[in-house]
């Protein structure tokens, strides 16, 4: 069973220095039919004006993972790390118990554009933790790049969660497949680009929620990323 959720169909939100697009309930966005998937917790895709940002704030208990797509993103902590994010890496960081972070643009003028993602931890209260790594774009040219995952199999960063996060970059006419194992759910979010799932035709924008299916077969219409979660 695939359920599309259309672009235009996720809560918005516009601040002016912060413009977001939520896929499950969020902030002063609630939709008691979007609250969650699986484990998945939070797809907001955000751009950030230049010079703007998010000051210290708190998170506990939740795996956070930020991907960005063009601009860049500075990162400091209360556990002493500061980290400048940029397109190509993946920032992994488990709140754990607790902990206060800042996220802000360096550029006095380029928007930041950037996924942050929030995963439901396996086990509550662990000393919080932080990773970030590059990945070359070369992985994930027409095949599935795995970039977060509970044990870090084939050198993705280890998260807190029975969670794979990939991604995959696709040109238009090409086709990739993605095999899934029973009992297991899979989330696709279109960041790029169209292309066809399984016989359904997604746009930038559009997600689709994947339950009892055995194989996912994407055809990229436009050049495609895409973003997938496989959840226990």
């Amino acid at each position: 069973m695939i359920q599309i959720r259309k672009s235009e169909e996720r809560g918005h939100a516009n601040h002016g220095w912060l413009e977001s697009r939520h896929s499950f309930s969020f902030a002063e966005y609630y939709d008691p039919k979007h609250l969650l998937f699986r484990g998945l917790r939070v797809i907001n895709e955000d751009w950030v004006a230049g010079g703007k940002g998010f000051g210290m704030h708190p998170h506990r208990d939740m795996e956070i993972l930020t991907w960005v797509r063009s601009g860049k993103l500075e990162h400091a902590d209360t556990m002493g790390n500061r980290r400048t994010i940029e397109p190509g890496e993946l920032q992994a960081m488990s709140a754990g118990s607790g902990l206060y972070h800042s996220e802000y643009n360096p550029s006095p003028d380029e928007k930041v554009h950037l996924f942050q993602i929030w995963i439901m931890p396996e086990t509550r209260g662990i000393e919080p933790g932080y990773d970030q790594k590059t990945f070359a774009s070369e992985g994930r040219q027409g095949k599935f790049q795995i970039l977060a995952s509970q044990d870090g199999i084939d050198g993705s960063l280890e998260i807190n969660a029975d969670a794979k996060f990939l991604v995959l970059d696709l040109k238009a006419g090409d086709a990739a497949t993605y095999e899934i194992q029973s009992g297991r759910g899979v989330y696709v979010q279109l960041a790029s680009g169209s292309m066809e799932l399984n016989g359904h035709h997604i746009e930038a924008g559009d997600a689709a929620e994947i339950e009892a299916e055995s194989t996912l077969e994407l055809k990229a219409s436009a050049d495609a990323h895409v973003l997938l979660f496989d959840l226990k």
